[in-house]
């Protein structure tokens, strides 16, 4: 077996299971496969079962995350469509997608290496426009600039307008990231397995905006109609391109799926409960 490894941009945090995960490694006969980036990070030294400054870290069977959710997200980018497992270490704030916490460590990854885990297919959200195509894994999301004024977004489907707001944005979300951005906005958790999205707004300036699920066959359209300011547009928290005033883009259901790794019987209800606590008491 070839394992990918992605760790946190703070490498001291995960150093401890980092050393664990090679020893593991080693007794089960398991090459990790390491980037430039990780292998300068952690200042590590090619060995047995440990390959460094790896240009292509395609060819695998097994990506380990150690990180949060935004390190998990990225190899979830990654992978998209390949089929390739992403079982992470939570080393973050909330880790929602992590497989495991970091006590116990030794033991995951021997689960990981001997198969002891299910996998949940994570649906994408893409946006398009003329110069290329973006895809999120937990939401794309539309915001006013800092210092600008409040932005004017109308939302449509099937060239049909529903409505205009004005607000500081809107966030587009799958069920994955239903528990972020937009749970913030007040939008309702998707629960995993739901095929569809939500749309949620920032701040909205009207007592009407409401929060609306969408089918997976159909596509959303916004159109920035702000007077003049352009507003900008970012895939999984990340600025990927400004979308300027009276322009449009378009956003749907993704086709390509990743791969999640989960321990047997561990449910997005109970993974809801322990990360957020209890919805009602």
């Amino acid at each position: 077996m070839i394992a990918a490894v992605r760790t946190h941009r703070r490498g001291r945090d995960t150093s401890g299971a980092l050393q664990a995960l090679i020893g593991v490694a080693r007794e089960c006969g398991v090459t990790l496969r390491f980037s430039a980036e990780e292998t300068s990070k952690h200042e590590l030294e090619p060995g047995p079962y440990v390959a460094t400054d790896a240009h292509d870290c395609s060819d695998v069977d097994l990506c380990l995350v150690l990180g949060g959710d935004g390190t998990i997200l990225a190899a979830l980018r990654e992978y998209i469509g390949t089929g390739i497992p992403v079982f992470a270490v939570n080393f973050g704030e909330i880790g929602f997608l992590a497989t495991i916490d970091p006590d116990g460590v030794r033991e995951g990854f021997r689960r990981a290496f001997e198969g002891g885990y299910e996998t949940l297919e994570l649906p994408a959200i893409t946006v398009g426009r003329p110069d290329g195509r973006w895809s999120g894994l937990n939401d794309i999301s539309l915001h006013r600039r800092p210092g600008h004024r409040v932005a004017e977004l109308a939302y449509a489907f099937a060239g049909e307008e529903i409505g205009r707001v004005r607000c500081d944005g809107l966030v587009v979300a799958t069920p994955a990231g239903s528990t972020g951005y937009n749970l913030a906005n007040g939008g309702p958790v998707l629960a995993w397995g739901v095929r569809g999205f939500v749309v949620s707004f920032i701040a909205p300036h009207s007592f009407t905006a409401r929060a609306l699920v969408v089918a997976p066959d159909d596509v959303l359209t916004i159109r920035n109609v702000s007077a003049e300011d352009a507003v900008e547009v970012h895939v999984d928290g990340r600025p990927a391109f400004d979308l300027p005033a009276h322009q449009e883009i378009a956003v749907e259901f993704g086709r390509d799926l990743a791969q999640l790794a989960q321990l047997p019987g561990a449910s997005f209800y109970h993974r809801l409960r322990e990360r957020f606590g209890r919805l009602a008491r």
